[in-house]
This record gives structure tokens, C-alpha cells and sequence, in this order.
């Protein structure tokens, strides 16, 4: 008869195996932070152009942020 704690060894090696990446999602922001300067400094010109571009990686970057505060990520929430 095996011991009651071998499911939860098996669940937590199983957790360790899948957590060894690097986590990617995290590393996003310095990716986007430093493009929003450079999008109203390249594109100066086209005033059109930057605000929407602008606005369009600002919403991403908002929509990513919430993505990770809400409970998708939580995994102690299942």
C-alpha cells in the first residue's frame, strides 16, 4: 500500500518540471516600455499615424498588465 503522500510528491515534481522556463510573460514590459518613446520620436512627422499607433500599443500594454493581475494566472485559484 503506497503512503497518501505519494500523489502530492508526484503533483509537485510535476509542477517543478513545468515551472523550469523562463517566465516570458513577465519580461513583456521591456519590450513595450522603451517602443512608446520611440514611437512619438520616429514618427514626429506623421501626427496621425503616432497617436494611433501610440494609442494601440498603450492598450496592449494596459490589456497585458490586466491579463496578469486577474486570477488566469493563479494558479492556487483552481
Amino acid at each position: 500500500m503506497a503512503p497518501p503522500s505519494e500523489p502530492l510528491n508526484q503533483e509537485a515534481a510535476a509542477l517543478r518540471k513545468r515551472n523550469k522556463g523562463a517566465p516570458f510573460k513577465f519580461l513583456f514590459p521591456l519590450v513595450y516600455a522603451p517602443v512608446l518613446p520611440l514611437i512619438r520620436l520616429s514618427l514626429r512627422h506623421r501626427p496621425v499615424l503616432r497617436d494611433r499607433l501610440f494609442t494601440a500599443v498603450l492598450a496592449g500594454a494596459f490589456a497585458h498588465g490586466f491579463y496578469l493581475v486577474t486570477d488566469l494566472y493563479d494558479i492556487e485559484s483552481k
